[in-house]
């Protein structure tokens, strides 16, 4: 057995997009990529802004000189002051690039985060439904996560927020939208969640850090703004991508930022780039660095997600299908007519239906539909939806 036996275990935990994928490869070979539906992926089939293509090739036709070669670990002064500038810009507060690390991409950020804060056996609080990749990032570092089940509209339980938190709590890890239910926390939410950690800092002589996984957050829907953590918790940390605001998830350019008000904000900072360098990212990648430094306030036409998302919503909602209406994101968490998750995903794949079992987020009874795909392919699954929810009558 070549393979740790805990790793072998998180591989079969961890494995359901895998196998819906491999599943897509097979079905697509037996029937045509044009008669499958996947929708079990979180790729997005939109391309990058038209203002990334004039940057990159900008950068082609005139490259400046040592564009390719190392830089400080924390990233390129000139991008970490231009991601600053836009943070101050949304949320006035005084963030400079000494409160910025460019990491390879949110997931990056988050190794980096945790590595920076756990000790062996620290806790991680998260929200379920979540993104199972959190429980293995935290292993990464020493540390376990704590799960908090949903509310209502999979919006967090308040009273088991504060029976999860403990002495050895040191991160609460939000996502908003979030993956896998698009859902968005208010800034009402975030509020209470910032009061329930000061609440249980001071029962139990501990400090907490409010951590922001937010790869999705300027893909919001019906006019809403981001509402950002910095005003909720001064121990925050924000970690972000650019994989789905600019639709580049293949090239692993993002940040994580350090709340400006807080006082312990250098040394985190200090701890945030020895880790980047340490876990072996080194550094973000420089060509993306040098083009996302001109683009911190452009986005994908988010009003092309929002349209799939109408389209999807209501067509399950005129199948019979209970689903929470997502804010952001381009996810939606239906619940499954049956009890059994994963044998309904099985009917749908029946149907030539890809989706991804809500086992496999911490939540049985739901499915995970990836709609940042073709208009032909949400229009095409629509009959297999409508035949997998009749066959489960």
């Amino acid at each position: 057995m070549a393979v740790a036996r805990k790793i072998r275990g998180f591989m079969e935990r961890g494995s359901w997009i895998r196998r819906m994928f491999e599943d897509g490869i097979a079905l697509k070979e037996r029937y045509g990529a044009e008669n499958v539906y996947d929708l079990s992926l979180g790729n997005p089939e939109m391309e990058p802004p038209p203002e990334f293509a004039r940057e990159l090739g900008r950068l082609a036709a005139d490259p400046t000189p040592g564009l390719h070669r190392y830089m400080p670990n924390a990233g390129y002064a000139e991008t970490r002051a231009a991601v600053a500038a836009q943070l101050a810009s949304e949320t006035g507060l005084g963030f400079t690039g000494e409160h910025a690390l460019m990491t390879c991409g949110a997931g990056g950020a988050l190794n980096v985060v945790m590595k920076t804060l756990l000790d062996p056996g620290d806790e991680v609080v998260v929200f379920a439904p979540y993104f199972v990749e959190y429980v293995f990032y935290a292993d990464n570092h020493g540390g376990v996560c704590r799960t908090v089940p949903p509310a209502e509209g999979f919006l967090p339980d308040f009273d088991a927020l504060e029976e999860t938190i403990g002495p050895r709590t040191r991160i609460v890890l939000v996502s908003s939208p979030g993956n896998p239910t698009g859902v968005v926390y208010s800034a009402g939410v975030l509020s209470r969640i910032g009061d329930a950690i000061r609440r249980k800092e001071s029962e139990l002589g501990v400090e907490i850090w409010l951590v922001s996984d937010e790869p999705y957050r300027r893909i919001l829907f019906d006019g809403a703004e981001y509402p950002h953590i910095f005003g909720h918790h001064s121990r925050s940390i924000a970690a972000t991508s650019h994989s789905k605001d600019l639709a580049l998830p293949g090239e692993r350019i993002g940040f994580a930022a350090v709340n400006p008000g807080c006082e312990d904000a250098g040394e985190v900072m200090d701890g945030l780039t020895f880790c980047n360098r340490t876990l072996g990212f080194v550094n973000a990648p420089a060509l993306m660095q040098r083009v996302v430094k001109e683009l911190q306030g452009v986005t994908v036409d988010v009003s092309a997600y929002q349209a799939k998302r109408d389209f999807l919503y209501d067509a399950l909602r005129d199948i019979g299908y209970q689903v929470v209406k997502p804010g952001g994101a381009f996810y939606m968490f239906p619940k499954s007519p049956i009890e059994d998750d994963v044998a309904f995903v099985g009917e749908l794949r029946s149907h030539r239906v890809l989706v991804v079992p809500g086992s496999g987020f911490g939540t049985p009874g739901h499915f995970r539909i990836s709609y940042c795909v073709s208009d032909a392919t949400l229009e095409g699954s629509i009959e297999g939806f409508r035949k997998a929810f009749e066959s489960a009558a």
